[in-house]
């Protein structure tokens, strides 16, 4: 039973932390004025330039913002693929 109820807390802190994410994204994209669409525009961008000169991993990238305060912040999360030597 403590297995159970420890896994629907589990569930319930995930979708609350979810939410809360969520929340937060509306809540910068209100105040940066900038839509869900040019959002998305932002991050192809962004990784279109750093793709010209570092070798990524597209699918495991993972973009957010946060907000201190009165600072909003971009952060992105893009792992990097392992060089190649040139022989």
């Amino acid at each position: 039973m403590a297995g159970w109820l420890d896994w629907l807390m589990g569930q319930r802190n995930k979708s609350a932390d979810q939410a809360k994410e969520r929340l937060k994204l509306v809540l910068i994209n209100d105040r940066t004025d900038l839509s869900p669409a040019q959002m998305e525009q932002l991050k192809n961008d962004l990784l279109a330039v750093i793709e010209r000169y570092i070798a990524i991993d597209p699918a495991r990238v993972h973009i957010t913002m946060s907000q201190e305060g009165r600072e909003h912040r971009l952060l992105a999360d893009i792992p990097l693929k392992p060089a190649t030597r040139k022989r």
